[in-house]
């Protein structure tokens, strides 16, 4: 994407975008609210941004691009996960989540408040979604080809939704607090990450952390990495974990993409940074690993990277 000897922050990338979106009248926010890797939190990185081979980084055995369920419920397809990464009648599949969750499957309620998060930007006003799409591509946008192509996907997806369905943040904090509340782990750590945690005392949030660490779920690793980048700096619950800094909150959100969580390059995760964000690869066949690697690592960071990135993976009791 750019020169490792000089590479951009993502920002640039992203800013032709983002005031042409202006212009347009976008009003969006992106990726989990905050509470799950969402593009908002990458931005807080500043230069930072899914491995790239060019850059000599290995990324090891290929990750399965959609993780396990961990939970089923009555009616419902056994992985969840997949459907939602098919992003397809995603309407329909929020409808039987919204059932199973009021009958209190937490797994349920976690993915119907992703599917509300991924698709809140376009049911704020579909017909303006679709007006704006086909602007930004009758205007070329040449350093952001994909652009047009994940924007499409979240209109097909999302088809279905309107103004009437107001899945704002608080429709998603609700979601998120009743999958917490039945046990969904990702949920509670989305909670934390948009601040809004079950408890909030120190020993509650560093005890969260760690039982995400110990999980290696990494449903749960997207969800809590924006709590972990530079908001946990000089907070001492975090004292000797990856967080408090620019490379935390991305180690974090790789080490989910190695853990199985889906970063292809039409995965949810890279759509809903790209469509709703305007953070897009100028390689549409890039995954996120390769992104943040490509756009946001210097390569004098990248030891640093990969060490963070190992601690998490298999670690136990919180410890790098």
């Amino acid at each position: 994407m750019f020169s490792l000897l000089a590479k951009k922050p993502w920002y640039l990338l992203a800013l032709p975008v983002a005031v042409l979106l202006g212009v347009l009248g976008y009003r969006g926010g992106i990726g989990l609210h905050a509470g799950g890797g969402g593009n908002a939190e990458l931005a807080a990185v500043g230069a930072g941004a899914e491995v790239s081979t060019a850059n000599g980084f290995s990324s090891g055995p290929a990750q399965p691009e959609v993780a396990a369920s961990t939970a089923i419920g009555p009616g419902l397809p056994v992985d969840l996960r997949a459907v939602f990464e098919r992003g397809r009648d995603l309407y329909a599949f929020a409808r039987e989540l919204r059932a199973a969750a009021d009958a209190g499957d937490a797994e349920a309620a976690w993915m119907a408040s992703r599917i509300h998060d991924y698709c809140g930007v376009y049911a704020m006003d579909p017909r303006g979604y679709a007006l704006d799409s086909s602007t930004l591509a009758s205007m070329g946008l040449s350093d952001v080809p994909g652009l047009n192509a994940a924007r499409e996907r979240v209109s097909v997806g999302c088809v279905g939704f309107t103004t009437a369905d107001a899945i704002g943040r608080g429709v998603i904090l609700q979601e998120r607090q009743q999958a917490a509340a039945a046990g969904n782990l990702a949920a509670e750590a989305a909670l934390l990450a948009m601040g809004e945690p079950l408890k909030r005392d120190a020993d509650y949030r560093r005890g969260l952390v760690e039982r995400v660490l110990n999980s290696q779920d990494p449903e749960a690793f997207l969800a809590v990495s924006p709590a972990m980048g530079v908001t946990a700096a000089g907070d001492d619950a975090y004292r000797g974990m990856v967080a408090g800094d620019q490379f935390s909150q991305l180690a974090w959100q790789v080490a989910a993409c190695r853990l199985g969580l889906a970063c292809g390059p039409n995965s949810m995760l890279m759509t809903s940074y790209c469509a709703n964000g305007g953070i897009c690869s100028k390689d549409p066949g890039q995954d996120f690993e390769s992104f943040v690697y490509d756009a946001a690592v210097p390569r004098q960071s990248e030891g640093r990277m990969n060490q963070l990135v190992d601690s998490l993976r298999g670690a136990r009791g919180g410890k790098r």
